[in-house]
């Protein structure tokens, strides 16, 4: 993988957490409240997933990698880079550490093991169905 490759995906992986940051505000101050926390976290899930998807899709021409290669290290960069982020921050805010692997579980709602794997995959999959591999 070039350089200009990993920034390139670097910047959507940027878009992806500024996504992942207004789903958790969406979640948080309505969807929580209008349909309670097991079904607020479910959508949140749902919603962040699919965009994940939306943007890696939309993403392929600009990125441009051409092996499934690059796909694959794209797509477990930005599982790291996510899972770091998420522990990192977790971390600066004082939450123990029962509660930073909490989210970790399929407990009330929370599909962000999902969300994770969904990261993980996405840019290997929207390469394929757009045909760049």
């Amino acid at each position: 993988m070039t350089v200009w490759l990993a920034l390139r995906a670097l910047a959507v992986w940027m878009l992806i957490l500024g996504l992942a940051f207004s789903n958790a505000a969406l979640r948080e101050l309505v969807l929580i409240p209008r349909l309670g926390k097991v079904q607020g976290l479910t959508l949140s899930g749902v919603i962040l997933a699919l965009l994940v998807l939306l943007v890696a899709y939309g993403s392929v021409p600009w990125l441009g990698a051409r092996r499934a290669s690059e796909w694959i290290a794209i797509g477990l960069g930005w599982f790291v880079l996510t899972l770091a982020f998420d522990l990192v921050l977790g971390l600066l805010q004082h939450k123990p550490a029962r509660l930073l692997f909490e989210a970790y579980l399929f407990k009330q709602g929370n599909l962000w093991p999902v969300v994770l794997l969904v990261t993980a995959i996405a840019p290997y999959l929207a390469a394929r169905l757009r045909g760049w591999v």
